[in-house]
Parts: C-alpha cells; structure tokens; sequence
C-alpha cells in the first residue's frame, strides 16, 4: 500500500491557522493593535474602511523592526516574545505564539512599513497570501505602519460567510474598546470611512471609560479597591440604579488582558443579589492583577478564557470585594445600632428642647348652634352653598324605578369574516368562558375540550405581527409628548440606533434630534408608556448586537421582535375575563398563532378524551 500521509505546503498551513486565528476583520484589529501595545508604543492609529473588508490599517510609534525583523516577522511560530518552555508560565505581552501575522498574510494583502529609531531609514514590505511580492528601503517615521487589505480575497467561502459593513464594524468597535479600555496610559485615535469616531488622549481608568462611553457614565460609577497577596483588584461597577435588561458594559481584564469568565461574572451578580432585579445586569469594569505563574493564558486561540489554579478564593475575594465598595459608598442601606442618634440632630438645633404639643379643647363648640364660632386653635372650613341642588335633577322623575331604554346604544366592533380558528377542533364553543391559571395561563373550551395558552407568549405574537404590519405599511400611529423625552448613549449605541431609525419612525417613533451622546424624541408608538422607551431601546440596542442583521427585512423582524419582548404582558400579571378574551380573540386572528415570534409553543390542547382517560 502506498504512502498516503504528507507535509502540507506553508500556504496552505497558513491558510488553515488563519482559520483560528482570523475568524473576521476584528480579530485582524485585536491582533494587530496588541502587537503595537507590545511594541512600546504610546500613540496608536486605527483606520478601518467598509467594515475591515476593504482596509484595516494600524500605526504606532513603539520600537519599530530591522528589515531582517520584519521578514522574518511572517513567518509562522517566528516570536520575539518566548524563547523556552519556561517563558509560557510567566507571560507578560499581548502575542506569543507567533502565527498571527503569518495567518493575516496568508488571506490578505498585506503592507508592512517599519523603522527602528536608530536606523536611518525604514523598510516597506508588500506580501500577497503569502507570498513576497516587493522589500524596498523607504523613509518612514520611528514606529511600524501595517495596513490590510482585501481580508479574504483567495478564500471566497470565507469572505461571503462575512456580515454586512455595519455588523463587521461593530464586532470593530468591540474589540477596539477592549484594547482601549485595558490601557488607558496609550492614547488612540479611530477613523471609520474617513471620519474620526474615537480621539482617546492619555487618562486615568475613570477616564478612559467616559471617554469611551460617554459623560453620562461617569455618574454610574464606583471604584472598587482590594488588594491582597492573591490578586490585586481594581476599577469600577455601576450602581444598582442604572443596571439594563441586556449584558452591555461588562469587562474583566487580567493583567490588562480582556478575558470572558463565566464563573467571575456570576461573582458580581451575587454580590448585586437583593440590588437589581433578577432579569436586570449590573456593569462593570473590573482590573484584576495576578501572578502570571498562576494562571495559564494558552487554553484557547483567541486568548480571551484564562485558566486559573484557585478559582473558589478568587471568586470570594471578588464578591467581598464588590459587596464592600457598594456598601463604602452608601450605594445599599444599612444598619448601625452603635451611631449617635445625636449625629442626625442638626447643628443648629443641638441647645434646643423639643416643645411638647399642647392639645386645645374648646368648651364652648356646640355642633347643632347655626353659627359655629371660629376656634384659634385650629383651621375652620366654612362649608359651601347648597342652594339650588334640586334643578341638577331636573327631568329625572320619570326614568325613577324605569328601567333604562338601550334600544338606541351601539357598539362598535370590528367584522369577523369566516372562522378566527383554521382548524375545525379549535372551533370554539358559543358559551365559552375564560379563566387564568397561576398568573401565567389562559384556560378557555373549545370543541373537542380545552386549550390552555401561555399568556406571554401570546401577547407576543400579537404585537409582533402588529408592529412588522405597520413597518410594512408605514401607517403607525404616533402618540407626541408633551416634552421631548432627552436619553443619553454612547457613540457605539448612538451608531445603531442611527442605523435603525428609519425602522422606529415607521412604528411611531419621532425624534427631534440625535446628538453624539443624546437623543430627544418627541413620540412615541401608542403601546409604548413613556417610562419604557429607554428600557426599550437599551433591548433593541443589544439585540441588535447580538443577532446582527445582514438586510432590511431581518432588521424590521428584530426591531418588531424586541419591542414585542419589551412590551407583552409578563408572567405574574393578573388580566380581567375582558382582557382575557380579548387576547384570546386576537391570537386565533394572527396569521401564525401556534408559536411565538421566539419560535415557541403559545398554547397546548387537551382534548375530552383525554380528560376521560384520567379518571379509567
């Protein structure tokens, strides 16, 4: 039998670690901006365009490479980072394995500029998928100029497997706040399609934060310090008051290295328990400082899940810590049984007495004199005139002990033509009645027996299919408030609710202004309250971000889906037998009444015979 096992060539190696390591233009940006940071540089440039497809480019001022660097720099598990085993469990860079630009320049284009600050002049790299196309001497600032473009152009089924410009540049924006957020001592400028969106000038933590987003965020804000020989922890979380319905801002850093851990997440939400309500997500933005012997950074590709050798006393530390910054800064009640109740005296009254109340009786008040004397000792009511309250009744005596004549009142309702119900077993009875089961169910008959309907789920399909029909049809009723309803965002968010505007207006949104961190809206949709439009667009701000649309129609079915979220009755509500019937009625009229707009069961039938079977 013939040799059937051999080497693969390095272009198509490359290709396939540039599986791993590129999954789409963000983690080009994550990769080249740590290899900046790494480089020592204090000024860093990222340019994008088209979402990262067309150019993603990144410049610094940090140390720059020599020319045999810089080629050498493509090559795969070529690092100046590690050089033994040893080295792994004491890692102090961002990179250090060493395929990550041999994997950009194996699916791109690539342009490398570079110049050390002792050499006289730089060096210009142009690499195709792997390939040296041109290495010349060039004149170029101290620092390293790498620029990307056409991200996939020899791998088409990966480049269509790729969203639209705005979602790409989103995941962009993602993975630029990490990076900004973990250094704040590095200052950074971002430019989207020639325009600048983010001017990062050198700060603090606290800072850096509301730089990134917004003023508004700085009011959110409590420092959390603790420092023991395991971890060192810093940074802030957000007061109990502003948590959101969505997972927004929420960041771990270790050793300035953003990490996802479910494990310490669930730290901060029990260290918030009794605070926030429990579909509610606290933010924070927490440092946590290690030893790098014990953690183990090489568990994944990307580098965003760290492996730690003592979880349990990291996750006490933190909740304790958290829990006492809330309570430093008078974030939740408390109480203290050994305060001076004179420390709540005010100052100017501390020589004073209290002056008993003094109860006046007066002797004299008769209730059946026709003219009662005014006391001194209390307020005197003088009762208005009732003269002449006979004529409100004028032309009444007749209909006393009649009864009403309705012959002439009619109601208004819409025509029903054909059956609301397609299927003949759920054809309902005449008499049918309606009752709610533990808060959560319709119960009501049918012809075969009996179906019983998740009351939430049910609303939901109700207003989902309302609110795509006036996005379709563009006739959505808008109810103007009395004073433009002002909500402050983040350029990020800001950016979104920008792109669906033209969504929300179809619905009944009206905005007079969208600023870069505010927005005034001046109406809204008639079954949206007023009180809810935050909320509501801080869901559809994150369900944006999560299921990332790639057309128009996916971006009005998720704008229909998420205010039909917000806006369904809940589970726990109690509905009159009006209501009860109404949503009924208004279900069995939706064109899809069986599942809900999440693709979930509304409603369940019990048949008679199955009711029989129990009692055999």
């Amino acid at each position: 039998m013939a040799d059937i096992i051999q080497l693969l060539p390095d272009h198509v190696a490359n290709q396939i670690a540039a599986g791993e390591v590129v999954q789409r233009p963000a983690s080009v940006v994550k990769e080249l901006l740590e290899n900046a940071i790494d480089a020592g540089a204090d000024a860093i440039k990222l340019i994008i365009k088209d979402g990262g497809k067309a150019l993603i480019q990144v410049v610094d001022n940090g140390s720059g490479m020599s020319a045999t660097d810089a080629r050498l720099s493509f090559e795969r598990h070529a690092t100046s980072k590690i050089k033994n085993a040893e080295d792994l469990f004491k890692l102090t860079t961002k990179g250090f394995r060493g395929e990550a630009l041999a994997s950009i320049a194996a699916i791109a284009h690539v342009e490398l500029l570079t110049k050390t600050e002792t050499d006289e002049i730089g060096v210009q790299l142009k690499i195709e998928g792997s390939k040296l196309v041109s290495q010349e001497a060039i004149v170029t600032p101290k620092g390293t100029s790498f620029c990307v473009k056409n991200l996939f152009f020899n791998i088409p089924a990966r480049r269509n497997f790729l969203k639209s410009n705005q979602v790409e540049f989103r995941h962009i924006t993602d993975e630029f706040h990490r990076v900004a957020l973990a250094h704040p001592n590095i200052q950074f400028h971002f430019y989207n399609n020639g325009s600048e969106l983010f001017n990062l000038p050198k700060a603090n933590y606290r800072q850096r934060i509301v730089g990134v987003f917004g003023n508004k965020t700085n009011e959110k804000l409590v420092p959390v310090e603790e420092e023991t020989q395991v971890v060192k922890i810093s940074g802030f979380i957000t007061k109990p008051e502003f948590s959101k319905k969505s997972r927004g801002e929420q960041f771990f850093f270790v050793n300035d290295r953003f990490i996802k851990s479910p494990y310490l997440h669930h730290a901060v939400v029990s260290a918030f328990e009794g605070l926030i309500r429990s579909d509610s997500h606290p933010g924070y933005f927490l440092y946590l400082a290690i030893d790098p012997a014990s953690i183990d950074i090489n568990i994944h590709p990307t580098k965003t899940e760290i492996k730690f050798d003592d979880e349990h006393t990291l996750y006490a530390m933190l909740r304790s810590s958290i829990k006492h910054a809330l309570g430093q800064f008078n974030v939740i009640p408390a109480l203290d049984f050994e305060q001076d109740q004179n420390l709540e005296t005010p100052y100017s009254y501390q020589n004073k007495h209290a002056d008993v109340p003094k109860v006046v009786v007066d002797a004299d008040f008769n209730p059946f004199a026709k003219d009662i004397p005014r006391s001194t000792s209390r307020p005197y009511f003088e009762k208005q005139t009732t003269i002449g309250w006979q004529n409100l009744y004028v032309g009444l005596e007749s209909k006393v002990g009649k009864e009403a004549d309705f012959s002439s009142v009619s109601f208004e309702s819409e025509s029903i033509s054909g059956s609301i119900f397609k299927d003949d077993d759920l054809m309902m009875d005449h008499v049918s009645t309606t009752f709610q089961l533990k808060r959560k169910y319709i119960v009501t008959t049918i012809k075969s027996g009996m179906i019983i309907i998740d009351q939430s789920r049910a609303h939901q399909r109700v207003l989902y299919e309302n609110f795509l029909k006036n996005i379709t049809i563009k006739e959505a009723v808008s109810q103007q408030l009395l004073f433009p309803l002002r909500l402050s965002f983040s350029k990020t968010e800001i950016a979104i609710i920008n792109e669906i505007k033209d969504s929300l207006v179809t619905l009944g949104f009206a905005f007079e202004a969208i600023e870069e961190e505010q927005i005034a809206i001046s109406g809204v949709p008639l079954l949206v309250p007023e009180s809810e439009v935050g909320m509501v667009l801080d869901q559809l701000i994150s369900d944006f971000q999560m299921d990332v649309p790639g057309d128009s129609f996916s971006q009005s079915d998720i704008v229909s889906k998420t205010l039909s979220k917000s806006l369904a009755v809940k589970t726990g509500e109690q509905l009159d037998s009006e209501s009860q019937s109404a949503l009924v009625n208004n279900l069995f009229a939706c064109k899809e009444y069986k599942i809900s707009p999440f693709n979930k069961p509304i409603y369940i039938t019990i048949t008679g015979d199955d009711i029989d079977k129990k009692f055999f």
